[in-house]
């Protein structure tokens, strides 16, 4: 590695091999190849033998991917064109076939299908990321539907949960995310065989006027890179709309895993649950005893750079003046790949966290003791109802003696002394034992928690991961850093 020079984090420190791979120079040019190859293959199908003979594709195949990139690189210093000098470096290598290299195409022909072809495959890898961690937040969820918590409103103690409900809000974000994974491949369809500005004049041309040869040309070369379906109309370039849509969706699995890790981050301070620290890791340069939270830290911090990566797409694509600007080019070449690599990221620490949470039910139940007689009030007030008590007289009572533990706990840090506060008010019905009772078991606060958990998780969640059943345990989650 050259330690002289600036080199992208993303690749060096967070992402997987096969997310840098797949957007390597190395797959983006043999992709370039392999658009040049299905083309004169269609042009040779469709009729124009005498001008793309079999020897000359043949050729072209024998050199799909073994890329002269010193000869590419010269020439492009030369001519200050990345296609053409490709093209010059591909003929280089296939004499025979040099004279009909992109004949009749535009450099979007390779440009665009390539980055249609690589974002299909990159959402194919997230998917995969997703699944895998929806499969571990769901194994969580079942372990600990029952054990009851402390819900949180404003970040203000409510009513009690379950360690498992609570998962599944994540789970069901992620859902969601999935949804729009699928919706957004469904859209992904090539740019076809379209020409300079979108007319197909030139591939007219070529075939002598027969527009019914021109359109399958489209076709063809559309099934032939392994699209079912073609833009009807383009520009020189496809929409970039589609591109804002894909980032959208990219952008959404960031926010997903950024609430999430935000959360997590919360409940470490709180001692009650924590991300997986291991055996050799320093939580913290002078104070030896920290367990930071750095993993979802980390999460974050990426999440919050994707999340604001859409903007850049918007723009790009309302500044694509008429048929097409060139502004779109340095930007895409950026953000495209940063906004996959960025994902891939986010998902790789996402799937190391939820293998191995830890979660503290001792912590957990030390403060839903401090706050269950607060939560106990109104439970209180119906009992004393039924013992023919006036709710009114009675809420005044509570809120009086609500109050005062409050300021006990608060101001003077003691524990929390509501139940005997009620239990010595002669105007209360009840004894400290029963109000002992009354509030003693948390499970009777979370309602429908833990059947809600099952639920979803039988009806919902195992369903759909029954479609991705082989994409479950292939992602490598192992942090290098």
């Amino acid at each position: 590695m050259n330690r002289d020079i600036y080199h992208e984090p993303l690749v060096s420190r967070y992402t997987s091999p096969a997310m840098q791979a797949l957007f390597s120079e190395r797959t983006k040019f043999e992709t370039w190849r392999r658009c040049w190859i299905a083309l004169a293959e269609a042009q040779h199908e469709l009729g124009l033998t005498d001008l793309v003979t079999r020897p000359m594709i043949d050729e072209l195949k024998r050199h799909a991917t073994d890329i002269n990139f010193e000869v590419a690189s010269q020439k492009e210093k030369e001519i200050r064109h990345d296609v053409m000098a490709h093209v010059f470096a591909y003929g280089q290598q296939c004499p025979l076939a040099e004279p009909i290299i992109h004949l009749g195409a535009t450099s979007q022909y390779v440009g665009c299908h390539t980055d249609l072809l690589l974002q299909k495959q990159a959402l194919a890898l997230i998917k995969k990321g997703l699944v895998n961690v929806i499969h571990n937040l769901a194994r969580f969820c079942r372990e600990h539907k029952d054990l009851a918590t402390l819900g949180y409103t404003h970040y203000q103690p409510a009513q009690p949960t379950t360690v498992g409900k609570r998962h599944t809000l994540y789970i069901q974000d992620l859902l969601m995310d999935l949804d729009y994974i699928e919706m957004v491949e469904g859209q992904i369809k090539a740019r076809g065989a379209k020409g300079t500005v979108g007319t197909q004049a030139t591939f007219l041309e070529l075939f002598k006027g027969d527009h019914r040869k021109v359109r399958q040309l489209d076709e063809l070369v559309a099934k032939k890179l392994g699209f079912d379906r073609v833009f009807a109309v383009t520009g020189q370039t496809y929409t970039r709309k589609l591109d804002t849509k894909i980032a959208e969706t990219l952008a959404g699995i960031g926010a997903s895993a950024h609430k999430f890790a935000v959360d997590l981050r919360l409940l470490s301070n709180l001692k009650v649950q924590e991300e997986p620290f291991e055996k050799n890791q320093v939580g913290s340069s002078a104070m030896a005893y920290k367990r930071n939270p750095m993993r979802s830290e980390r999460m974050t911090g990426l999440a919050r750079k994707l999340m604001g990566l859409p903007a850049d797409f918007y723009a790009t694509f309302a500044n694509q003046w008429f048929e097409r600007t060139l502004d779109d080019s340095a930007i895409r070449r950026m953000d495209i790949p940063q906004a996959f690599l960025l994902t891939d990221a986010i998902l790789k620490l996402y799937i190391n966290i939820t293998s191995g949470m830890v979660v503290y039910p001792k912590q957990i139940e030390r403060l839903l003791r401090q706050e269950l007689p607060f939560m106990a009030t109104e439970k209180i007030l119906m009992a004393a109802v039924e013992k023919g008590k006036s709710r009114q007289e009675m809420h005044e009572v509570v809120k009086v003696h609500s109050v005062a533990a409050g300021k006990v706990v608060k101001e003077e840090g003691g524990d929390n002394d509501l139940l005997e506060r009620l239990a010595n008010d002669e105007r209360l019905p009840f004894s400290r034992a029963e109000l002992d009772a009354l509030a003693g078991n948390p499970g009777e606060f979370t309602g429908r928690a833990a059947e809600q958990t099952s639920e979803f998780l039988d009806e919902v969640v195992l369903p759909r991961l029954a479609r991705y059943q082989e994409l479950l345990g292939t992602v490598d989650a192992t942090l290098t850093v």
